[in-house]
């Protein structure tokens, strides 16, 4: 008969162990019972948790939405916010760790978790959102209106001398490239902004944010002008801007948000950023060099010729009026927070904005992270 491996035997308790386990429930009933007792006043009382939406349907009940709305519900009650903070803050003091949604890779950089997922179906979901962008390119050339699909290249990729003990998937090192190729080869016009940003490199994105830094924005911006130049594209209305830096001054990141680090002092959080911000002064122009037609009753030749649809991106570090400043011309910005792939897109094409006054060109700023996510097709380009 073989012995049996005694390293899978159970440890027995210390006799520590055995005197501080009533404690150790204790403290561990008092805390669920504290938290309880703040849900239910938070609940029933305060009026601040409000648990369901107005209108329930099916398919939220499917998709869990219903639940994830609870969740973040009561993760909004005082006490249960505050003791996360709490844990964040133990976790991040003790052990240098960050949380679930954030990455720390050398000293002073951070990096955002969704950057390094290997998503199910990853090939599927990508797949998907080149036919629908491939199907409202066809939509809006009907209607005139060209399209520009702009992608924003990974910060883990561009910053990879940065990331120290972070490590990113070798399957993630060719998405981009099969995705352009898809929108390349159904006569979709793409830019992919590594080759503007690769020569950068770290110097291209901010160190506690997710975003580009102004460098990174500037090349970006001159790049999707001179695609659109190429592209014969004449953006207007014509506009003139002097630019000038400020002085500087800390730049909050949103990985150290997103790590629920920002309610610390300063000299308790990851190490904080200083930068110098541009910012832009059109030019007064004479009556003349701008007329307007006498056929022009509603001033529609004064409205941007190129529209922007994106995420962030597009609203961190003065993308917007660096694109302008390199277009000399007015952009009209349609992007979004948090929009992610479809965001910006869906609220736009249906906007009155678009329908009543569409442009003539749609540049489309897609981040390279939001490619292979679990994909819902909810863009929906109404007929004229």
């Amino acid at each position: 008969m073989s012995k049996k491996d005694t390293s899978l035997a159970p440890v027995l308790p210390s006799n520590m162990m055995i005197r501080l386990s009533p404690v150790a429930g204790l403290v561990m009933f008092a805390f669920l019972l504290i938290g309880l007792l703040c849900c239910l006043w938070a609940m029933f009382i305060s009026g601040k948790v409000d648990l369901l939406p107005n209108k329930v349907s099916w398919d939220d009940i499917r998709n869990g939405e219903i639940t994830h709305r609870i969740a973040k519900e009561l993760a909004n009650v005082p006490f249960a916010k505050r003791a996360a903070d709490l844990e964040r803050a133990a976790s991040w003091l003790v052990i240098g760790d960050t949380g679930s949604r954030v990455r720390q890779g050398c000293p002073g950089w951070l990096f955002l978790a969704d950057e390094l997922k290997v998503h199910p179906r990853a090939e599927l979901n990508a797949t998907a959102r080149a036919q629908k962008v491939i199907a409202l390119h066809e939509q809006l050339a009907v209607q005139g209106v060209e399209l520009l699909v702009v992608l924003v290249p990974d910060k883990t990729r561009i910053a990879a001398d940065q990331r120290c003990a972070v490590v990113r998937s070798p399957l993630l090192d060719s998405r981009v490239q099969q995705w352009s190729a898809q929108l390349q080869a159904a006569g979709v016009m793409s830019l992919d902004l590594a080759l503007q940003l690769q020569p950068l490199g770290n110097a291209a994105f901010l160190r506690t944010d997710s975003h580009w830094n102004e460098k990174g924005a500037s090349a970006a911006a001159q790049a999707i002008a001179k695609k659109l130049g190429e592209l014969g594209v004449e953006a207007s209305p014509v506009k003139h801007f002097n630019a000038t830096l400020a002085a500087p001054a800390l730049r909050p990141g949103d990985l150290v948000r997103l790590a629920g680090l920002d309610w610390l002092p300063l000299t308790l959080q990851p190490q904080p950023e200083t930068v110098s911000a541009t910012q832009f002064q059109e030019v007064a122009q004479a009556a003349s060099d701008s007329p307007v037609g006498e056929d022009d009753l509603f001033g529609d030749t004064q409205l941007p010729n190129v529209a922007v649809i994106g995420t962030s991106f597009s609203r961190n570090s003065s993308f917007i009026p660096f694109l302008e400043n390199a277009l000399n011309a007015r952009v009209g910005d349609f992007s979004l927070d948090g929009g992610e792939f479809s965001g910006a897109a869906k609220a736009y094409f249906q906007s009155a904005a678009f329908q009543q006054t569409p442009p003539r060109i749609v540049v489309w700023e897609i981040p390279e992270r939001d490619l292979q996510t679990p994909y819902v097709d909810d863009i929906h380009l109404p007929s004229r």
